[in-house]
């Protein structure tokens, strides 16, 4: 690792001059300790804003913290229901007004010198709030509190201020005090230098010899994380100073996040003699470490993407103008700079990056740098055209001095002609202007995942040149574009050639296998010619075969220009499969196993350090058995997609969400805008066989005019399926259009199984986001997922778990599933991979075997295997008569040994056959101590019960635990509707009337895998019936009396319960009857 950060220093150094850094605070004694007294409390049962236990304090460096659940979690032992009271002194710089201003999830208020600066309390997110200004004087330190409160979900808190002459800033640790008399045990300072690789605490009297084994006694919270200590000592330099060394550096992405606790036990002892006691303090971070990928050392300003940047389109001439270019950043309506800019920057990686030597966000940038024609290039009247990949978000070009160009748009391709801006022979000066204000700017521009301030799912942005910057030479009349369609139909590919400077040119194209000559077509163009390829080759994911293209134009008989290109032949549609419309590939089910890929990169952010990287990716996900991509958000550089077509995998294009927090309604310029680029997506990537989706909107960010939208997409391009909105049950999404050819829910964290009855395929865009923390390859220490797992076993095995869900989704007719995600990024740790690529978190060859086994039930779902006929009789795989209660345990009568566990005491009494058991409605329960049904097939349970209330609440008599932390089924009395219910999450087979209270009643459930149903029998008569396909593996207990939800117990029983059975199989109606009838 030390090598790889030595040698991204090297580049840096080559690039930039050097960056001021600063310097570490760990030996800086002082006897005042900056920071805030922090004071966490929970709040009473029932309420959320209360200061009512006080958990823990500890000493906060200010308060800036993008995630403060897992502060919450280990101070106060829960995340929700939380209070904050921060109290110190602020000591201004300058002596003027100054107002201050906060941000936080959820409510707040500040005092000021006593006054009440700025009062949110209130139950939002993300709500700024600026307060009144107060006038301070430099050098004074005033009295500063600041309450909050979290209520549930997600919480942050951001306390900034300004003055006429600062501008806006979190207010540093360094203009903060603690109270005055307060006092608080451990170190004056504590600090993580440089490298990363170890926490200084510095003391205000020097230690004795640090004793073996203390380090053991030391823990070190990183975002929440518990990072790995390798030792613990004292420092060589100063004899106050003890020195943790760490097993892993952390990452200046950290920031304030980082504490150091001593639990006072390991005989740390001052020369006095004085033992240490307890501490747990902040940890100011000047880690200039960051997590790079095994690519990153590949790099260099002579070697940056030298591959040739658009597969599809291919001349033999061509100048890479990638490397070392001059770099500024500028202001709105600043013109052109003359002579040399004062920077420099690694093009073509975004600013932002580590890559590009730079690591900062400009909104507005100067790019500058000299090229030279080559000399063959100016003969026979050749244009000369400058390529940009793509520049995020609007790019002014001028060439001596001359515009050339103008774009706007940060995810396509654009050029220009340059050749009449050219002068002499020598030199010739490239000057570009970009423009990104990210989310802040005027208008909603399409972001996809970037943010001014990334945090969460929302990442750093790319700014300005992020894909490679060439030019080639062409002639007058030359070919610009391939627009290529395959037709299985008639055997042919439609190409239309798209083309400039044409005077009666005519276009001669000519497909290839290998050496063998496929066919030819000659034409004019612009016109959709019909190339015949006969007995024609299929591209799909097992065989991605492709063909090659040689196409030229033609004067006469002399081509005045020739390109290279290749395609495949294929066909998307839908069709129907077992009665269902099912998603097709070359008109048969394949199913798309796909993942949520965001094209992030800890180095290059939107810029993949290297192509090999960019293949990485891919070649990963295609080994670990996967068919699909889902290019999230995002639009790659058409390398990504020349990949995808040769390795093999199936993409889902989504087009790149504008910003849906902005608080301000789309205007007409924002949709337009958007149009324009949706546009220029399809047209710039429509000839790719692997790209069979285009998915306009996510979610409903940004989301208007969806019919209107999706016809328009598929007007543009019938050839493939149009998915509207991925995730139309979820977040922002508009009412469901019925529109386009697909359906689209997300799930999390298991995979779910939408139900419509329309023309459309349906899918489950997203679910899984499992997550796993390795410390020494996150990118800022913590991190967020939809379940966080403790070892790579754990995360095999729930993987593994969801894809058998996935068999029985398909066996319901879903068409393709998509897995957040291949690799973590930034502040989601919830990929197979980490985000440096360098850790792979599962069993490869489990994960592959699943993908697989999925894939093959796909391929046998028009013939699926009957289920296994369970076991014979009415006493089924558990029975618990509740008739015995001796020592705490009931006897399970089936001879599985699955006796179960009275929780809490429910009571024994008479019962419908014999004893019963008395349940309080409040926390009584009995657990079987086994997962003992198979919820992915059939399977039964019944129960005689009475219910003392038939309210308003949810009363569960038999469920079983689910790893993902929600019952799978619930045999229960619904208060919703105050009616009996067999039912799954959202799903309730419903008696039709409501229950006497304490009248017995004999409950049976079904759930009939074959036939996708629920079932629900009330005194051996079907009184219910739902449609429910997914049947996913619960892996938790089977127990009695209550539910689970949420990873919450709830629901409990307030009734009897007797007679209590579950069955392997789906019992007939006929067997219903018969149970009934003998009371058992």
């Amino acid at each position: 690792m030390r090598r790889v950060r030595q040698l991204i220093v090297a580049v840096g150094a080559l690039v930039l001059a050097s960056v001021a850094v600063p310097a570490s605070r760990a030996g800086a004694a002082t006897t005042e300790r900056h920071g805030l007294r922090g004071d966490y409390h929970v709040s009473a049962p029932g309420t959320y804003d209360q200061f009512t236990t006080l958990k823990a304090t500890v000493v906060d460096p200010n308060i800036d913290v993008n995630d403060l659940e897992p502060v919450l979690d280990s101070l106060t032992g829960q995340n929700d229901h939380n209070t904050i009271r921060w109290t110190g002194q602020v000591q201004p710089r300058y002596s003027e007004p100054y107002t201050f201003s906060m941000v936080a999830d959820n409510g707040f208020r500040v005092w000021v010198d006593n006054q009440l600066v700025i009062d949110h309390w209130v139950d939002d997110w993300d709500n700024p709030q600026t307060g009144t200004p107060v006038a301070l004087q430099a050098g004074r330190k005033y009295d500063i509190k600041v309450e909050y409160f979290e209520n549930r979900g997600g919480s942050n808190a951001h306390l900034s201020w300004s003055s006429p002459s600062r501008p806006k800033e979190i207010v540093p640790n360094s203009a903060l005090y603690l109270p005055p008399g307060f006092t608080y045990p451990g170190p004056l300072s504590s600090a993580v230098p440089t490298d990363g690789e170890t926490i200084t605490m510095t003391f205000d009297q020097a230690m004795k010899p640090v004793p073996a084994g203390a380090a053991t006694h030391f823990t070190v919270q990183v975002n929440g994380t518990a990072w790995p200590i390798a030792s613990a000592a004292l420092d060589r330099r100063d004899p106050a100073t003890v020195a943790l060394r760490l097993s892993e550096p952390i990452p200046r992405q950290a920031g304030n996040g980082i504490r150091a606790v001593y639990d006072g036990q390991g005989g740390v002892t001052t020369t006095g003699g004085s033992g240490v006691p307890g501490f747990n303090v902040y940890v100011v971070n000047d880690s200039t470490y960051q997590i790079t990928t095994p690519w990153a050392k590949d790099v260099s300003p002579s070697n940056v993407l030298p591959e040739y940047p658009r597969p599809q389109l291919t001349r033999s001439d061509w100048q890479n103008l990638n490397g070392v270019w001059q770099y500024q950043a500028g202001s709105a309506d600043q013109a052109p700079p003359s002579g040399n800019l004062s920077g420099k920057i690694l093009v073509p990686y975004p600013p932002e990056s580590l890559l590009s030597g730079v690591q900062r966000h400009d909104d507005h940038m100067w790019y500058r740098r000299t090229f030279t024609v080559p000399e063959s290039w100016r003969t026979g009247g050749q244009r000369l055209l400058l390529h940009f990949g793509a520049v995020d978000y609007q790019a002014t070009v001028w060439v001596n001095g001359v515009q050339v160009a103008t774009h706007t748009g940060g995810y396509d391709a654009f050029d220009a002609d340059v050749t009449d801006a050219v002068t002499g022979r020598g030199p010739q000066t490239l000057l570009v202007r970009a423009v990104d204000p990210s989310t802040s700017g005027p208008s909603n521009q399409p972001v996809g995942k970037q943010r001014s301030n990334p945090s969460g799912i929302w990442y750093t942005p790319s700014s300005g040149i992020w894909q490679t910057v060439w030019m080639e030479p062409v002639a007058p009349a030359h070919i610009d574009r391939l627009d290529m369609t395959p037709d299985l139909t008639d055997g042919t590919l439609k190409l239309t050639v798209r083309a400039s400077g044409v005077t009666g040119q005519r276009v001669e194209a000519t497909a290839w296998d290998g050496d063998t000559k496929v066919g030819s077509v000659t034409g004019p163009v612009g016109t959709a010619l019909a190339l015949p390829v006969p007995h024609a080759k299929l591209w799909n994911p097992d065989k991605p075969f492709l063909y090659d293209l040689k196409v030229a134009l033609v004067d006469g008989h002399r081509p005045v220009d020739r390109v290279g290109s290749y395609f495949g032949m294929r066909s998307v549609s839908i069709g129907d499969v077992n009665g269902q419309p099912h998603a097709l590939l070359n008109g048969s089910f394949v199913f798309n196993l796909g993942t949520l890929d965001q094209g992030f990169w800890p180095d290059g952010l939107y810029t993949a350090p290297t192509d090999a990287a960019l293949k990485f990716d891919l070649q990963q996900q295609k080994a670990l058995g996967f068919n699909t991509v889902r290019k999230h958000i995002k639009v790659e550089p058409q390398r990504w997609y020349y990949w995808a077509d040769k390795l093999g995998l199936i993409v889902w294009q989504d087009m790149p969400a504008m910003n849906p927090d902005r608080g301000s309604p789309l205007t007409a310029a924002d949709k337009a805008e958007f149009e324009s680029e949706l546009h220029t997506m399809i047209e710039q990537h429509r000839s790719h066989p692997s790209i069979t989706m285009w998915v306009p909107f996510n979610e409903g960010w940004g989301e208007y005019d969806p019919a209107r939208v999706t016809n328009e997409v598929k007007a543009w391009d019938p050839s493939r399926l149009v998915n509207t909105d991925s995730g139309q049950n979820c977040c922002a999404s508009l009412p469901d259009p019925h529109a386009g050819d697909i359906y689209d829910n997300h799930n999390y964290p298991a995979p779910g199984h939408p139900v419509i009855t329309d023309h459309r395929a349906i899918v489950d865009g997203e679910f899984g986001g499992l997550g796993l923390k390795v410390p020494g390859h996150m990118w800022f220490g913590g991190g967020f997922a939809y379940e966080m797992e403790n070892s790579s076993q754990q995360l095999t095995d729930r993987y593994v778990g969801m894809d058998k869900d996935l068999e029985s989704c398909i066996r319901c007719g879903l068409s393709g599933s998509i897995y957040t995600q291949p690799y973590d990024v930034e502040g989601e740790v919830n990929g197979l991979m980490t985000y440096d690529r360098r850790v792979l978190k599962v069993d490869a060859a489990r994960v592959r075997a699943a993908n697989l086994a999925v894939l093959a039930a796909a391929g046998n779902v028009s013939n699926p295997p009957p289920p296994p006929p369970g076991t014979p009789g009415l006493t089924g795989v558990g029975s618990w008569p509740l008739d015995q209660a001796a020592g705490g345990t009931t006897p399970d009568a089936s001879g599985k040994g699955n006796d179960g566990t009275l929780v809490n005491g429910p009571t024994p009494v008479a019962g419908k056959n014999g004893n019963a058991l008395q349940f309080n409605g409040g926390n009584q329960w009995v657990d079987t101590g086994a997962s003992i049904l198979d919820t992915t097939g059939n399977y039964t349970v019944s129960a005689w019960v009475t219910i003392d209330d038939p309210g308003n609440a949810f009363q569960t008599a038999v469920s079983q635990d689910s790893a993902g932390g929600t019952s799978e089924f619930f045999l229960q009395y619904s208060g919703v509707d105050h009616r009996f219910a067999f039912s799954a999450v959202g799903i309730r087979a419903l008696a039709p009337t409501a229950p006497s209270p304490g009248r017995w009643y004999h409950l049976v459930g079904v759930r009939d895998a074959q036939h996708s149903e629920l079932r629900l029998y009330v005194d051996g008569t079907l009184a219910g019936t739902a449609s429910y396909c997914p049947g996913a593996a619960a892996g938790g207990h089977t127990v009695l009396g209550r539910a689970q939800y949420q990873g919450n117990q709830v629901d409990f029983w307030g009734g009897k319960l007797d007679q209590v059975h579950v069955y392997d199989r789906a019992l007939s109606a006929d067997e219903v009857g018969t149970l009934y009838a003998s009371g058992a």
